[in-house]
């Protein structure tokens, strides 16, 4: 019996040089991705009217925090922050249920007229009546100057019921005809089967659910009037507008802080309202996302290829 030995293969001065190219190509890209968050926290953190000049690039100068501590008074902000979670979790959770559950029975073949309702829903990515025709909709449904203005509307997504029906299709079958010889009926295979078994893609719905619900200040802008239902974007939007306006406010509520002891390094600037009200209301996403990072891949890939 002849014997094969197998020598590993030894990496040339070509593939050495691949790896440093390919891990130099990466290391730039996350340069790239990751700069703008990192310029947005050195100009808020530094001095105010060298920030205002452009002056600060890679490091900051004049470290302070008194920015965060002012925009931290700005009236309405802990309102607005309050109904912009409200809409994250609860959006998220409607979507979450709305989409699962209506992607979960477009995979049952005894449904009445599956495949007509599922190519009904999915038409509505690519046809869409306008905006006005959807405010009135929306006003005679009586969901302006309500808070479920911005929940309901997110319950289905057709976008996010593709993925969830297309995940659930290549799960075993066997696993719900096993629950239906149990006794168990529709509600009860969602919760106990499918669900659990969905965990992946739903990680991956939330993530996008959750990044709409948070950034989203469009529908604040048309149907809101009522400043107790501004949403945290909407808000930063308004404050980005009128950033001159809202630095004199902020002078102005410092209570016992007198013009004369405000020196220019801390004074507030459009520039330093800007980069502060930006971090604040990007700093939160940047921490959830990670949490749902581990299920992105796993929930888009699998069931994107059949067999």
């Amino acid at each position: 019996m002849a014997v094969v030995s197998h020598v590993g293969k030894q990496k040339t001065s070509l593939d050495y040089l691949f790896n440093i190219l390919v891990y130099s190509f990466f290391a730039l890209f996350t340069i790239i991705c990751v700069f703008p968050f990192y310029y947005l926290i050195i100009n808020s953190i530094s001095a105010n009217d060298i920030s205002a000049t452009g002056d600060v690039m890679f490091l900051p100068i004049g470290i302070h925090f008194k920015n965060y501590t002012d925009v931290i008074r700005i009236p309405g902000l802990s309102d607005a922050t309050l109904i912009s979670v409200g809409r994250t979790v609860l959006g998220t959770l409607g979507t979450l249920l709305g989409s699962s559950f209506l992607g979960f029975m477009f995979t049952q073949q005894k449904l009445w007229m599956r495949k007509f309702w599922y190519r009904f829903t999915v038409a509505t990515m690519y046809f869409n009546a306008g905006l006005i025709p959807w405010y009135l909709n929306m006003k005679n449904l009586g969901l302006t100057n309500n808070f479920l203005a911005y929940v309901l509307p997110a319950i289905v997504s057709p976008f996010n019921l593709i993925l969830i029906k297309t995940y659930i299709e290549n799960t075993p079958i066997e696993l719900q005809e096993a629950a239906e010889i149990d006794g168990a009926g529709i509600l009860r295979t969602y919760a106990q089967i499918i669900i659990p078994l969905s965990t992946p893609i739903l990680g991956t719905v939330a993530i996008f659910s959750a990044v709409g619900q948070w950034n989203s200040f469009q529908d604040t802008l048309i149907l809101m009037t009522e400043q107790r239902l501004y949403s945290l974007q909407y808000t930063l939007w308004r404050y980005l507008q009128e950033a001159r306006s809202l630095a004199a406010m902020i002078q102005s509520s410092s209570g016992e802080i007198s013009d004369a002891l405000i020196t220019a390094a801390t004074k507030q600037t459009p520039r330093s309202v800007q980069m502060t009200v930006s971090v604040v209301v990007v700093l939160p996403i940047l921490c959830v996302y990670p949490i749902f990072q581990r299920f992105f891949v796993k929930g888009i890939m699998i069931g994107a290829v059949k067999g």
